[in-house]
């Protein structure tokens, strides 16, 4: 247990003390204790059309998404790991209950009955993924809204073009004044990069230049750690694409390549073109990979990605899904008791604020000293500003810094590039001694700038936090 996680406890325990002649507090309180020991909860949100439960399928690895609500009731989906297919529905005012659920062909198949069309707070779905082991995904049905990302601990949002309402409806996350004070727990995901540059084959390339300019930008990287281009469909189908299907790209890529691009130019076109697949097969590859999809899959057969396996992972790559999965670990997966710490944090806040006691303007002072010594919030923004390209450190000092506050993991092994074994060997606090007092002197170098001083606090606050943690 981490030192923020256990003073969460303690301070929601001493709140529950002097709010327990108030169910509504109460109850409020307790359930963002439970968070605490629950998986790290997160969203993936965006406008609609952004492609939300593309990207849920493409992370979970099966077409689990989408549950077919009705627009005039909207809710929230979770989808966590269970042992065997089933399905929760949680009414506004009613009690919870069970809906027939079962995979079928692969896919989740859920009888959501009358419950499409009422109103309900969230389904719950339990589904036996590895990939959803300590996590639940939220699919915010509908419009994006913030009531419906109180419940995340982190946030994917998803935007098929920045506009001004994605930055704002990004920034507004961090509204609470405990979240403003620790901007964390977001991702900025350019969707449907494959339609930058009009789709042609270097889409991606351009998607991934245009977010790193994004990533730079004050307005963006001051409120999510980092902006990532992603085509959840074409990600999606590298991780699920069948072997029926690789055999037909196959005969696609063995088309002549001039013929086969005028087949490409539309949907229309290839639907209707005179090739060596059926109608029905043609119809189901462009529902899989999409126009741009097809272009690259039969691109990279000729390039030598001729079996299943090679071309799955080169389109798992380039769609930019291994990034974001990266980032997810980086800063959500490996944070998880931090970022779940945050929310009941803010959470509590929520309550002192609206039910002002005595007792509870202490608590408030405790709670604003609690999140600005918590050094886990430090070390994230420093690695999203490292990797944003921000000039906060030397070129020669940043790879350092980078795994020293945990951008490799946050194990001691990872935070120091060594094995189990090397753990061991007694030379290993002169290792951090030696690192702590290379990072205190770059503290003090008055030829560094300010900010490339702090970051280098930052970095000593690590190195101290590992030889506090050492045995003995």
């Amino acid at each position: 247990m981490t030192e923020l996680l256990g003073r969460t406890w303690a301070v929601l325990n001493r709140a529950l003390e002097v709010y327990q002649d108030n169910p509504r507090a109460g109850d409020w309180l307790r359930r963002h204790a439970d968070r605490l020991t629950g998986p790290l909860r997160i969203a993936v949100a965006g406008q609609q059309k952004a492609g939300r439960s593309t990207l849920v399928n493409a992370l979970v690895g099966e077409q689990v998404a989408p549950l077919e609500l009705s627009d005039d009731a909207p809710g929230t989906v979770w989808y966590q790991a269970g042992a065997t297919p089933s399905a929760t529905v949680f009414p506004h005012d009613e009690p919870p209950r069970e809906l027939p659920a079962e995979r079928v062909g692969g896919r989740l198949q859920v009888d959501l009955g009358p419950w499409r069309e009422r109103p309900v707070d969230r389904i719950v779905v339990d589904w036996p993924a590895r990939s959803l082991r300590g996590t639940a995904l939220l699919d915010t049905a509908g419009p994006p809204a913030m009531e419906r990302l109180t419940d995340a601990d982190a946030v994917v949002y998803l935007a098929q073009h920045l506009h001004t309402s994605d930055v704002r409806l990004v920034q507004s996350l961090h509204e609470n004044p405990l979240a403003m004070a620790s901007p964390v727990g977001v991702l900025l995901v350019l969707s449907r990069a494959d339609e930058v540059g009009a789709g042609q084959i270097d889409a991606l390339f351009a998607a991934r230049q245009l977010a790193r300019q994004h990533r730079r930008e004050a307005r963006i990287g001051a409120h999510c750690q980092d902006v990532i281009a992603v085509t959840g469909l074409l990600g999606y189908a590298g991780r699920t694409l069948r072997q029926a299907e690789f055999d037909a790209l196959l005969v696609l890529a063995g088309t002549p390549r001039a013929e086969l691009d005028g087949h490409l130019l539309s949907a229309d076109r290839f639907a209707g073109a005179v090739l060596p697949l059926g109608a029905e097969l043609r119809h189901a590859l462009l529902d899989r990979l999409g126009l741009f999809g097809l272009r690259l899959a039969t691109a990279l057969i000729r390039q030598g990605f001729d079996t299943h396996t090679k071309l799955c992972g080169q389109l798992v790559q380039r769609s930019g899904l291994t990034e974001l999965r990266t980032a997810i670990g980086r800063y959500f997966t490996d944070r998880a008791e931090v970022l779940k710490a945050r929310s009941a944090l803010i959470g509590l806040e929520v309550v002192l604020r609206r039910e002002p006691r005595p007792p509870a303007v202490a608590m408030a002072a405790e709670l604003e000293q609690i999140l600005a010594g918590a050094h886990d919030f430090r070390e994230l923004r420093l690695l999203a500003a490292l990797h944003a390209g921000a000039a906060v450190l030397p070129a020669e000092l940043t790879a350092e810094a980078r795994t020293l506050i945990g951008g490799d993991g946050v194990s001691l092994s990872a935070r120091l590039g060594l094995t189990d074994e090397e753990l061991a060997d007694p030379a290993l606090r002169h290792a951090i001694v030696n690192a702590l007092r290379r990072w205190r002197a770059h503290a003090e170098n008055p030829v560094f700038d300010e900010d490339a001083r702090a970051a280098a606090g930052t970095v000593v606050r690590s190195c101290e936090g590992m030889l506090a943690n050492l045995p003995g």
